[in-house]
């Protein structure tokens, strides 16, 4: 009951005491640009060095393949490479083959383009590193895909 009170003669004085704020007026501001200033080259090679720092760690590497994912691109192999053998520095296979997965789906309409070459380039590190592609595990095909009884 008390609480009820205080909150009615707050409220009160909040509506009879008319408060503006110029200064939050005056302060807001946003200055953007749709402009990159950053190259491509300079792009990727900003991200082939995040993967590729030492010190890496599971997070680090799922926040920048999160990013990457976020992003309106498919990663250049060199990148991927990178991603790759971070992954295989913390010793964390499922989070490389979830990655590949992620680049196929980047691929988007483009995936008979694009995904073949990206796995062609990347081939050899993945063999050098023991990673599978998600079609060798064979998660490009349902598991427990039932046969349809309609279909005879």
């Amino acid at each position: 009951m008390f609480r009820t009170v205080l909150v009615r003669a707050n409220s009160a004085l909040k509506s009879s005491i008319n408060v503006t704020k110029p200064a939050l007026a005056l302060g807001s501001s946003r200055h953007m640009s749709k402009e990159s200033t950053e190259t491509d080259e300079e792009f990727d090679n900003r991200y082939e060095a995040y993967f590729n720092r030492a010190d890496i760690d599971g997070w680090e590497i799922r926040r920048g393949m999160n990013d990457l994912c976020g992003m309106d691109l498919v990663p250049e192999p060199k990148i991927v490479i990178a991603a790759m053998k971070a992954c295989r520095r913390v010793n964390d296979h499922s989070l490389a083959v979830r990655f590949i997965e992620a680049i196929k789906d980047k691929c988007g309409g483009k995936v008979n383009e694009i995904y073949p070459y990206i796995v062609q380039e990347i081939k050899p590190t993945l063999v050098e590193l023991g990673i599978s592609t998600p079609e060798e595990l064979g998660y490009d095909k349902p598991e427990l895909a039932l046969e349809n009884i309609n279909d005879d």
